[in-house]
């Protein structure tokens, strides 16, 4: 099965935070946006981090980084009216598009997100 992994999950690993013991063991192959793996870098470098470590993270696990193009574009667009009730940031529905795309398993940490129900499935880390 296909995993997409949100910011979040990424972080919780990179961190060592609540929640990485269960995003280790199915990261390996997994997917994430292009802004997913931008708002990592952003956080990593607010901890004091350089961009080389998450980088180094990515390519341990061979985490796939997609492009955010023209066509992730609308998805990310299209899931605003059935997603603002949760207040899901650009980030967030960047990447439950790519899980919708991918028919993916979607791992977060964000509780908001798995109150949603729009046809992907939602799996809180902790």
């Amino acid at each position: 099965m296909t995993v997409v992994l949100d910011a979040s999950a990424l972080l919780a690993v990179l961190l060592d935070e609540q929640g990485s013991q269960n995003v280790i063991p199915v990261m390996r192959g997994s997917l994430m946006s292009a802004v997913n793996a931008s708002e990592c870098f952003s956080r990593a470098i607010d901890k004091g981090y350089s961009a080389s470590i998450p980088t180094q993270l990515l390519r341990q696990f061979d985490i796939t980084i997609m492009p955010f193009g023209l066509k992730q574009a609308a998805m990310t667009a299209e899931l605003r009216p059935h997603t603002s009730s949760v207040g899901a940031s650009l980030g967030d529905r960047a990447f439950l598009a790519l899980a919708i795309e991918h028919q993916a398993s979607a791992l977060t940490g964000d509780r908001r997100l798995a109150a949603l129900d729009i046809g992907v499935d939602i799996q809180l880390i902790r």
